[in-house]
């Protein structure tokens, strides 16, 4: 990414927790000047110290973008801080759950480009995936910014309108607690047959991380690589029997939990 625009004018980070700490690590990494960074947080780390940025002082009068990355309960506090940059030069790109775009504009302005934004944890090892929707006023300029500084974290998608973004959430935002989830059970059920609990966690760690690079890569689909795996009558086969049960198996399970999710993310929201 070039960062010239940004370093002219600067960048803004309101927030170092995991998140903001895996954005700021992955500009640095490509690049960035830190002293174009100023991160707002109450109590930098030591590590946050040793990258160069600058911490506190006055906002900058005309930043090129502000990164909120604050916990949503600590926005109603936190955001007003950088309203002297609302109303249209400084692009706003959140990565805070939940908050919608009116939220923001409330505080900053109608007039302020606002990019909502969705990471998930993967982000803090660079293999996330982030949605992203702009409000009425950001430009398409605007969006490709935003893009390029959420690359730095994974994968960027647009949608196409924010009431998406719920659903997203529940698939994305939330999706990586159920693939821990599933290491865990399907190691426990390894111990259950009577693998040690070391192996039968590396086993299905392992496991887990190589059919997902496989999906990844693979011009196959999802359904295709199952069919790949499985031989009629034999030992996979009896277990997707029981799997993909309508019901009971996964297609019931996983629909019940995404909308559980989703219905959440909209009661958060009002």
């Amino acid at each position: 990414m070039d960062f010239k625009a940004i370093e002219a004018r600067g960048l803004v980070l309101l927030g170092h927790g995991k998140m903001g700490g895996a954005l700021l690590s992955g500009w640095l990494r490509q690049g960035l000047n830190p002293q174009a960074v100023q991160v707002i947080t109450p109590h930098p780390s030591e590590a946050l110290k040793a990258t160069g940025v600058r911490i506190g002082g006055p906002v900058p009068a005309d930043a090129a973008v502000a990164v909120v990355a604050v916990k949503p309960q600590k926005m109603a506090d936190a955001l007003p801080q950088l309203a002297p940059l609302g109303g249209g030069r400084t692009l706003f790109v959140s990565v805070a759950a939940g908050i919608r775009l009116a939220a923001y504009e409330a505080v900053l302005g109608a007039g302020t480009p606002v990019v909502r934004a969705m990471p998930n944890t993967p982000a803090a090892i660079g293999q996330g995936i982030t949605p992203i929707i702009g409000n009425a006023s950001a430009s398409e300029a605007d969006l490709t910014l935003a893009e390029g500084l959420l690359s730095a974290v994974g994968q960027v998608v647009r949608l196409d309108a924010e009431s998406q973004m719920d659903a997203v959430t529940a698939v994305s935002g939330s999706g990586p607690a159920y693939v821990f989830h599933l290491i865990e059970t399907l190691a426990a059920a390894g111990v259950a047959e009577g693998l040690s609990p070391e192996l039968a966690l590396t086993l299905a760690r392992a496991t887990v991380a190589g059919a997902g690079a496989l999906s990844m890569q693979s011009p196959d689909d999802p359904a295709q690589l199952r069919i790949n795996v499985t031989s009629p009558g034999g030992t996979t086969a009896a277990a997707l029997a029981v799997l993909m049960e309508a019901e009971t198996g996964f297609p019931g399970l996983l629909n019940r939990a995404v909308h559980a999710a989703a219905e959440r993310g909209r009661e958060l929201g009002k």
